[in-house]
């Protein structure tokens, strides 16, 4: 773990609790988040890519104590979050924001997109009257949208442009590290570059660094510094962007890379299939956690859930096929 990372995280578990019968009993837990440690540096652009379901939406709201973690710690700056009271979480708050996946749900209807867009100023007393005007009308300019769409309300935009709108609100504040959960999944795919070279752009003019939340590996090929491969709630291989597009390991982002369409028929790529749908986080199996749906299974897989094997110093991956 890097201690001058940005973000800090170390054994994050987050299990929510199954709760039945008139006197709410906890039968059992959900265990969205299992034991995971990752670092984020200044400025740098790290990948979580997997399935629905397999945690990570969880894993960065958990991040930014949007949920609380059931155990771990989680650092930001060198500062310990989960130990701030509500008064020094308001504040650190300015400094740590999030695009949500769908610009049509994460809106408010009611709100015209200036009013949208400064209200974190008017949260946080960072603005107000022709000062936060102002500053509204700077960010719309940075995400490239004219200033005339401060007055709009959100069903008057198309999906794009939405989430323009979201972006200028996540960055307004000037945070150093935002997660961006499926920003431009929701999105046609002509508008999808589009919004992945704005953030990009932004990364840049504004020293960000984002936590990136994908299930294709394909989107996010070309703007993340590093990708992590999740799982039902653990971390399966991770690796330099360059390295892991090169140097597929896991059999399960194998799988995840042989799920994107290709142009070229003839494309010569390791294939590995799957089937089915992942086990259930309430009663994952024992060993490792993909040997279910794993045509490379072993005994030992059953059984043992492998430890991290270092193919190189930036690349690392949870496989008994490499022990």
């Amino acid at each position: 773990m890097n201690n001058k990372a940005l973000v800090n995280v170390e054994n994050l578990k987050k299990y929510f609790p199954i709760e039945s019968g008139v006197f709410s009993r906890i039968k059992g837990y959900v265990k969205a988040v299992d034991d995971v440690s990752l670092s984020i540096g200044s400025g740098e652009i790290v990948g979580m890519v997997g399935e629905s379901g397999c945690g990570k939406t969880t894993l960065g709201r958990t991040i930014l104590r949007l949920i609380k973690p059931t155990s771990g710690n989680i650092t930001f700056n060198g500062t310990s979050i989960l130990s701030l009271d509500k008064a020094n979480m308001r504040e650190m708050r300015k400094h740590m924001q999030i695009i949500f996946q769908n610009p049509y749900s994460s809106l408010n209807p009611r709100l015209t997109v200036g009013d949208a867009i400064g209200e974190g100023l008017k949260i946080h007393r960072l603005a107000n009257g022709k000062t936060r005007i102002s500053k509204v009308k700077d960010i719309l300019d940075r995400v490239g949208l004219p200033y005339t769409y401060a007055e709009k309300y959100p069903h008057e935009m198309s999906g794009g442009q939405r989430q323009r709108v979201a972006i200028a609100r996540a960055i307004i504040l000037n945070p150093q590290f935002v997660v961006c959960d499926e920003p431009v999944s929701a999105l046609d795919v002509s508008i999808q570059s589009q919004i992945l070279n704005l953030l990009i752009d932004l990364k840049e003019e504004l020293k960000l660094s984002y936590l990136f939340i994908s299930h294709d590996l394909s989107v996010v090929e070309y703007i993340l510094d590093r990708v992590m491969v999740m799982y039902l709630g653990k971390i399966v291989e991770s690796a330099t962007s360059e390295e892991l597009y090169k140097n597929l390991k896991h059999p399960y982002t194998i799988a995840l890379m042989n799920a994107v369409p290709v142009a070229e028929p003839t494309d010569k790529r390791d294939k590995i299939i799957i089937s089915g749908d992942p086990p259930s986080p309430v009663n994952p199996p024992e060993g490792c956690r993909f040997h279910p749906r794993c045509p490379q299974v072993m005994d030992i897989c059953r059984k043992v859930f492998p430890e991290t094997i270092s193919i190189s110093p930036s690349h690392f991956v949870n496989c008994h096929l490499f022990d």
